[in-house]
């Protein structure tokens, strides 16, 4: 039984992978021997996860050794048991021989010695010393055995006499009989011979010793029993087993605190080397891994070569350079106001009355105050701005002429027969005109009026949507026609044309969009590329396309229109086209600069501004200010009415009005507005007051010399908006906003050694600094296979063509050889990022489409989000309404149903701090998403309330962009490594923990490394659709293929499933509505 139980304890230590105690090994033989089979495997799984087929064997090999006739053997003796204890072990254990015919102790000594040179290997490799105790002690309890089997005396040589002494002539002493059969049976394979011993029938030692023996022996170090049935520390470990489980989710916190702990102190430089690895709990040791591999296609193994310019374009000329480190440190004063209206939120919040006695009190008086102002008790300063504004409006109306009357104003009018002269003897021209002489809206009238139209429409590509809609607008008026009939406009999901439709003024994305379907571009006889000098994506792409179509086709004209003076560039891509020039009624322009790098460009904007209103008449203009975002505005105008009232002693009335993108369009055409009389306006822009915005009566700019970039990181996949300098053509054109009505002045808040060593002379394209994944998919897709051969102007970087291919490739746009594939082909047809429509074509697989098609349109708008300033907490409050767990794409599906659940109620929408027009645009661009599935006979299915299966989908798409948990309240990116978190507007943000698994939209760098719009994600679904990224992993670190296969092939077959019930169901929808004839038609009966 003693070598039974010795290989019982090697044999649980390879079933448990760690080793097994002695206690563990005689509870088990215990439960083997007392109970039945059952409950033998129950027992046993309560303190280790052992296979029930090991099990069984076990209590097999038992059941067979108790049918054996045994005999029974004392546990194992000391050195201080009592002698005839002893004597009585030896009789037994070589009577025990003499049966089997055999030296059982060789036997042992043989296994338990191969053992012993595993663990002495282990610790050798480990840098341990083969002495050092292991933490369970196991490992010294096999060399305590061996050592005792090796150590006991050859019952051969030694026989004991009744009174415990030794026989004559049968060894010596006790210690030298020890030492000399240690001599003998140390010999590995050495075996045992057997002896008569006429004494063992003599044997009469006292029954109760060796029973105090044996309880001697069970005893443990703290001196506790070990019995199975009553063990006081194999409960504490079932029921630490328990607690294991309901307290998973406090270790998880408890491991990110420590993490984050362990980051703080190694970012202070306490800690060196890498942070402690912690183990999952025991719940978790089916939990799978994610194994990166970064796998290459073979058309990007180097060897093919894709762009000429192979280096990387940075947003800045010269990093050292003043200008570049100014505007990466920032504005101290916006930093000061920032901190400064945190803490004035603080105290609010801390004084805040709301939901007091006092609270309710005082929101009953203000009611009570507002009705009184209904009822006819007004503000007497709300009577005077209402009272200007309505004289202003007066003098607007009296001297507003009619839009036929304003064209002859134009300075394109003047020159309106020598254009039309040009443009019908070439088939490129390049026409160079400021902002404001007409080129925009009259240049497609006069091509209308010379007979241009008979041919086909007369096209006009905007770079951005506004414009496209508002000029088409402006041209309808001029024309007295209805918008949409003879004149229309078309932008991304929204077309408002007819087939009379003469004149188009469309997105250049749009006419992109339409070599897909018309290669030639028929339907067009002229087409006018206007704001071509802002480089846009689209633009670039399209000049190159129409150095293959005109070649094409000799009776379509093209006009490139550009408000700079760089129009060589577009003379010479087009083999030197003519250029013809617009004159314009710009006055001359004074242009002053600093004499030395200013630290703060907002706090000089400022200064220069009240300069400016105090030494200057109010009649002499007004005053445009350029900043680089909405912050820096908003500061901006702030500081300047703080400064007016504190520094001046009654200064002329100026009206401060900011405009930047994102505000309303009511409050954005307040700069249009004449000002009252003796009053100035100071209009704080960013740079879309430099082309796109045509004010009079400015005659002081304030250029501060930055503006926002978004650049891409091909290496981070993350885009960035930075603060970077200007290019010398933006300081010239925003220069010239002062010399439109009368002479003006420029000051430039930078040196002019800055303007000419430390700025581009033009601005970036945006093809090189952006992501082109989806512009190459619409190349691939119009057949342009030879990227090298393609006509760019400005040819984009090396890594941000590869990262776009890659990615292309990964998504399974792009074969190996680079090709485009049918699923690409599918991908193009829909006008968005290729990870959308991956997610749309995915949805139908699904059945999840109607459901998808809102997510994506939701994505494909603004936030519909929106946060008062003074509203911030309640509009945070509403927004935790539409949280749905793990996931912020749901929880735009979510706010889009419920939107529609209240009939798109306006009112709805303000009350949970909605934009109503957002959700009406998304709405829009549903239908028309839902118009192409239809137009490419792809079903729109619902899936009900299947979250899993939404999230599934979304993970089809955004595979690639996958980050793990990594720390407290952070991620990393799988591929990149790239550290991410939450934003705080986030459904994920507020949860309690963190998911191990996300998903997001896109990387945004602002003050952090924010994630946009996040899904958890299980890892098989990364596994199972990034095969080309990802393997699953166990906790050993060996690719996992037994643990979760069954559960992926679970997750196949309810697809499988799935998808023949709804084939069934349909046939089934068929056979009712034709009848079972239907069958016997196909069949030929």
């Amino acid at each position: 039984m003693e070598t039974f139980k010795t290989n019982l304890s090697l044999r649980l230590s390879d079933e448990l992978g760690k080793s097994a105690n002695e206690k563990m090994t005689n509870i088990v033989l215990k439960l083997a021997e007392t109970q039945p089979q059952d409950a033998f495997v129950s027992s046993c799984s309560a303190f280790g996860k052992f296979r029930p087929e090991f099990l069984l064997k076990i209590w097999s090999e038992v059941e067979e050794l108790k049918k054996r006739p045994q005999v029974s053997v004392a546990p194992v003796a000391s050195v201080n048991a009592p002698q005839p204890v002893k004597r009585a072990r030896i009789e037994l254990e070589a009577e025990e021989d003499d049966k089997t015919g055999q030296n059982r102790t060789s036997k042992l000594s043989s296994a338990a010695q191969k053992k012993l040179d595993e663990i002495r290997a282990r610790r050798k490799v480990k840098g341990v010393s083969k002495r050092s105790k292991l933490q369970d002690g196991s490992d010294d309890v096999v060399e305590r055995e061996i050592k005792r089997k090796e150590t006991k005396p050859d019952v051969s040589q030694t026989i004991y006499n009744e009174d415990g002494s030794l026989r004559e002539g049968t060894g010596g002493n006790k210690s030298d009989t020890r030492d000399k059969t240690r001599d003998r049976t140390g010999t590995k394979g050495q075996k045992g011979g057997t002896s008569s011993r006429s004494s063992t029938s003599s044997r009469h030692y006292n029954q109760e010793d060796l029973d105090v023996d044996r309880e001697w022996y069970m005893n443990d170090e703290m001196g506790h029993q070990e019995d199975a049935w009553d063990d006081q520390v194999a409960l504490e470990e079932r029921t630490e087993s328990k607690l294991k489980t309901v307290l998973s989710r406090r270790g998880n916190k408890m491991r990110e605190n420590d993490l984050w702990e362990q980051n703080q102190m190694s970012g202070g430089g306490i800690v060196s080397g890498e942070a402690e690895q912690y183990d999952a709990m025991d719940e978790e040791d089916n939990a799978i891994y994610i194994n990166v591999n970064n796998l290459i296609p073979p058309f990007l193994d180097g060897q093919q070569v894709f762009t000429r310019q192979k280096d990387p374009v940075s947003a800045v000329r010269d990093v050292q350079s003043d200008l570049a480190i100014l505007a990466k440190r920032g504005s101290q004063l916006v930093k000061d106001k920032r901190q400064l209206r945190e803490r004035q939120k603080q105290v609010k919040d801390a004084s805040s009355t709301e939901g007091t006695v006092l609270g309710l009190v005082e929101e009953a008086e203000a009611k009570g105050e507002a009705s009184a102002d209904k009822n006819g008790v007004k503000n007497e300063v709300k009577d005077e701005v209402k009272e200007e504004v309505k004289k202003e409006g007066e003098v607007d109306t009296q001297v507003k002429l009619s839009p036929k009357e304003a064209r002859t104003l134009l300075p394109a009018f003047a020159v309106r027969d020598p254009l039309l002269q040009v443009i019908q003897s070439n088939q490129v021209t390049i026409v160079i005109g400021e902002t404001g002489s007409g080129k925009t809206t009259q240049l497609t009238q006069y091509l209308y009026e010379a007979g241009y139209a008979e041919r086909g429409m007369i096209g006009c590509t905007q770079p951005r949507r506004v414009a496209a809609m508002s000029v088409a607008q402006r041209v309808s008026e001029e024309m007295e026609v209805t918008l949409g009939q003879q004149v229309g406009y078309a932008i991304r999901f929204e077309d408002h044309t007819s087939p009379a439709t003469k004149i188009k003024y469309l997105t250049d994305g749009i006419l992109l969009r339409e070599t897909l379907t018309d290669p030639t571009l028929e339907n067009y006889s002229c087409i006018i590329m206007d704001e071509a000098h802002e480089r846009a994506l689209n633009t670039d792409i399209l000049l190159g396309l129409f150095r293959t179509i005109l070649a094409k086709r000799r009776d379509l004209k093209l006009i490139v229109t550009s408000a700079t003076m760089n129009s060589k560039r577009f003379s010479d891509f087009f083999g030197g086209a003519p250029t013809f020039t617009i004159p314009g009624r710009t006055y001359p322009v004074s242009v002053h600069h600093e004499r030395a790098p200013v630290d703060d460009y907002v706090a000089a904007a400022v200064k220069k501004v009240l300069s400016i209103h105090v030494s200057s008449d109010v009649s002499t203009g007004d005053i445009l200010v350029f900043m680089t975002g909405q912050e820096d505005i908003t500061v901006t105008c702030e500081v300047l009415e703080e400064r007016l009232k504190k520094d001046l002693d009654s200064p002329a009335p100026l009206m401060i009005l900011p405009i930047f993108s994102q505000m309303p369009a009511d409050l954005q055409n307040k700069i249009f507005n004449r000002a009252p009389p003796g009053v100035r306006k100071c209009i704080v822009a960013t740079n879309i007051a430099e082309t796109s915005l045509t004010v009079d009566g400015i005659t002081f700019v304030v250029d501060a010399g930055y503006s926002k970039l978004k650049v891409y990181s091909p290496k981070t996949g993350m885009d960035s908006l930075q603060v970077a300098p200007i290019s010398v053509a933006q300081a010239v054109q925003r220069s010239g906003r002062a010399g439109r009505t009368a002479k003006g002045t420029a000051y430039r808040l930078y040196t002019e050694h800055a303007e000419q060593e430390e700025m581009y002379a033009t601005a970036i394209p945006e093809i090189q600094r952006t992501n082109l994944a989806n512009t190459l998919l619409l190349l691939k897709s119009v057949g342009v296979s030879d990227l090298m051969k393609f006509a760019f102007m400005d040819p984009p970087p090396k890594d941000t063509i590869m990262a776009s291919l890659y990615e292309l490739w990964s998504l399974g746009a792009v074969d190996n050889l680079g090709n485009i594939t049918k699923l690409g082909m599918d991908m193009s047809q829909f006008p968005m990022d290729p990870c959308l429509g991956k997610i749309l074509l995915k949805s139908v697989d699904y059945g999840c489409s109607k459901e998808m098609l809102s997510v994506v349109a939701m994505l494909c708008v603004p936030s519909v989000f929106y946060r008062p300033p003074e509203r911030q907490q309640e509009a945070d409050s509403a927004r935790e309404k539409f949280f749905v767990p793990e996931s912020d794409h749901l929880t735009l599906l979510h706010v889009y149903t419920q939107w529609l659940h209240n009939k798109k109620s306006p009112v709805w929408c303000a009350k949970h701090f909605l934009h109503a027009k957002a959700l009406e645009k998304a709405h829009e661009v549903r239908e028309q998403l839902e118009q192409i599935m239809s137009s490419n006979k792809m079903p729109v299915e619902s899936c009900g309330t299947d979250w899993d299966l939404l999230r599934k989908c979304i993970c089809a798409g955004y595979f690639h962009q996958a980050a793990r948990v990594h720390g407290l309240g952070s991620y990393r990116n799988l591929r990149t490594l790239v550290s991410t978190q939450l934003h705080p507007t986030s459904a994920l943000y507020g949860l309690g923990y963190l998911p191990a698994f996300v998903i997001y939209h896109e990387l945004i760098l602002t003050s952090k490394e924010y994630m946009s719009c996040v899904t958890s994600v299980d890892p098989a679904w990364l596994a199972e659709f990034g095969s080309c990224f990802y393997v699953l992993k166990d906790r050993t670190g060996k690719v996992d293929f037994s643990r979760k296969r069954a559960g992926l092939e679970r997750l196949l077959e309810l697809d499988a499933k799935r998808r023949e019930e709804k084939v069934e169901k349909k046939v089934e929808q068929k056979v009712e509505k034709k009848g079972p004839g239907m069958f016997r038609k196909r069949r030929g009966f």
